[in-house]
């Protein structure tokens, strides 16, 4: 095992260039500070994961997912993160409606795009480029490359989810590094890494259900999986 995370385990293979990455049915918010799991969690996150990544692929946007081994594992390229995750916002919510006393679900009029310092020890501080290149967390042209592909992928997943009746409120990104120093999106695409609302309802159908006690956690992720992956 060369990681362990919150979510996910991630091994070495025979292979330096690829890792195998398990994911967990572990389930944390707050910054670690609430934990949970349930039965199933990692199996669904995996499957989303898989099912959009390869879509992403043909759309432009280069992964490092190879392919999926099991229900709760998948195969990737090995690669070197950088600490700055992005957060894509459409809709306000969360932190940013907490932050800047705007009412969450008020729409955005441009998309918001915001970095963190990955950290769980700091609680993923908010940052800027500046900080991050200042820093040599990240080099400019890097972090060039991330803003652009984080908006091709909002430009990909936003219909996407619009035509299986899910509004995307906002997600998290995580990018890496290959051995040649190409850019790829890393990690995952799930109900752990995005809020999602019923288009009809605004019922949420993400994490959020976790982090605020809502109830009806394991129904709400398998109906992303199961929207996620009808063909429309």
């Amino acid at each position: 095992m060369k990681y362990e995370g919150k979510a996910k385990r991630v091994y070495a293979t025979a292979e330096p260039g690829e890792y195998i990455v398990e994911y967990k049915d572990d389930a944390t918010a707050f910054n670690a500070q609430k934990r949970g799991s349930w039965v199933g969690k990692g199996a669904t996150n995996n499957a989303i994961t898989a099912h959009l990544y390869p879509q992403l692929e043909a759309a432009g946007v280069p992964t490092h997912f190879v392919r999926r081994l099991s229900d709760t594992e998948q195969l990737v390229k090995a690669v070197t993160i950088v600490p700055v995750e992005v957060i894509v916002r459409n809709v306000a919510a969360g932190s940013f409606s907490k932050r800047l006393g705007i009412e969450e679900g008020t729409p955005l009029t441009h998309p918001v795009v915001e970095y963190c310092y990955k950290s769980d020890a700091l609680g993923d501080p908010l940052i800027n480029t500046d900080t991050a290149l200042s820093l040599g967390w990240a080099t400019e042209p890097q972090l060039l490359r991330i803003r652009e592909l984080a908006l091709k992928i909002r430009g990909f997943l936003t219909p996407y989810f619009e035509q299986r009746g899910v509004r995307l409120i906002d997600f998290k990104l995580e990018f890496g590094t290959l051995p040649d120093g190409t850019v790829v999106l890393a990690d995952e695409i799930s109900p752990d890494t995005c809020r999602f609302w019923d288009a009809q309802t605004n019922e949420k159908m993400d994490k959020d259900r976790f982090r605020r006690d809502l109830g009806g956690i394991e129904d709400a992720y398998a109906e992303m999986l199961r929207r996620v992956t009808t063909e429309v």
